[in-house]
């Protein structure tokens, strides 16, 4: 059996808060590589140094093993595997330089993937270029309300699927994980194209990126099958967070007072078993930072390594999500239908709102 060694670049500073505001990802990541025996943590890099030392404090490293500069942390420790819990906005400088620091074989980075489509790619195509596995944590993907729903889809329980609707959470952030669901339950084919309207009114910054208050998108895959997605006030389309709808029935996710899964078939509903996983399964029942889910997203990244195969999480499928995306908020800055393969660099949610097309106001919290 293989052991890997691995390093964490962003701590974060409060591992009890890991959300936009908190951003402590890392510790998630690094409790998951704990409970697989193919993996060890030998190191660390966070730029505040009393973030890092608290990280280090937690997994039980040595004060050499924490540094403030993750080029110190590759060139000290050659680490086989970085997982990259910083913000989006240096995703791709710090995947790109752990790529070409001949020491990496693999890296797994948080989500949501870049905040330009630009950078997007970049990653992609030089992890590729330099033969470094690339994932992105889109965790979910492992939840038992999602595998139990793509199994019955697999099995024909409802027909054909003819459409992914989707009514949870935001398009950036939460997308990056609605989306990529979507994509799996469609057997990760690519879109065609997106078509999407957004309200921006009230300023909403995550990950330092500017997040949309509503919006509802379309796409269609090229094999026919539709994706939709409503956010924010406009979310309650129906009772479920993920409803998928076949040419004999539909499968519904997370209903709202009800079961978590759901199988409907010739107009009955009956309750699929999934066990005590939830949508949201945190782990905090056990005394964990993370979930089960982020435990079996770090063992299919070593499985993946191990057998010399393209990961569930891989760079590519996530830039098949990440061009829904950022398609979806070039279709409202150019106000039509977006044709896929996108010819895009920037995020045109930010340059809206830089160029004054979007005015969200600034909400006092207090």
């Amino acid at each position: 059996m293989s052991t890997y060694t691995v390093a964490v670049i962003g701590t974060g500073p409060d591992p009890s808060n890991p959300s936009v505001q908190g951003f402590a990802m890392g510790y998630r990541h690094a409790e998951a590589y704990a409970v697989d025996d193919r993996s060890e943590l030998v190191g660390a890099a966070d730029i505040v140094p009393e973030n890092v030392a608290a990280f280090a404090e937690e997994f039980d490293l040595p004060d050499e093993a924490a540094f403030t500069d993750y080029e110190e942390l590759l060139a000290s420790l050659n680490p086989d595997v970085v997982s990259v819990c910083v913000p989006p906005a240096i995703h791709r400088r710090v995947v790109v330089d752990c790529a070409r620091s001949g020491a990496v074989d693999a890296i797994h980075c948080e989500k949501p993937m870049a905040d330009t489509f630009a950078d997007a790619r970049t990653m992609v195509q030089e992890c590729w270029r330099q033969d470094v596995q690339l994932t992105f944590n889109r965790q979910r993907r492992f939840g038992k309300p999602f595998t139990e729903a793509k199994r019955l889809l697999d099995e024909g329980e409802i027909g054909s699927l003819q459409r992914v609707e989707i009514a949870w959470g935001d398009f950036y952030d939460t997308g990056a994980h609605t989306v990529d669901l979507a994509g799996m339950f469609n057997d990760e084919r690519p879109a065609e194209w997106v078509l999407a309207g957004l309200d921006y009114r009230e300023e909403d910054i995550r990950f330092g990126s500017h997040q949309e208050n509503q919006m509802w998108a379309q796409w269609r895959y090229d094999n026919g099958v539709y994706g939709v997605c409503s956010t924010g006030a406009g979310s309650d389309i129906h009772d479920a967070a993920f409803l998928l709808r076949g040419t004999e029935g539909a499968i519904r996710i997370d209903v709202d007072d009800g079961p978590m899964l759901e199988l409907e078939r010739a107009g009955e509903r009956e309750a699929v078993d999934v066990g005590s996983e939830t949508m949201h399964h945190t782990g905090e029942e056990e005394g964990r930072f993370g979930s089960h889910f982020q435990d079996r997203a770090v063992a299919e990244i070593l499985d993946a390594l191990d057998e010399r195969r393209e990961p569930v999480l891989s760079g590519k499928r996530g830039l098949n999500t990440a061009e829904i995306l950022f398609a979806g908020f070039e279709s409202v800055r150019s106000r039509g239908r977006v044709d896929l393969p996108l010819d895009l660099d920037d995020n045109p949610l930010e340059a809206m709102v830089e160029d004054g097309d979007l005015t969200p106001a600034v909400v006092d919290d207090e």
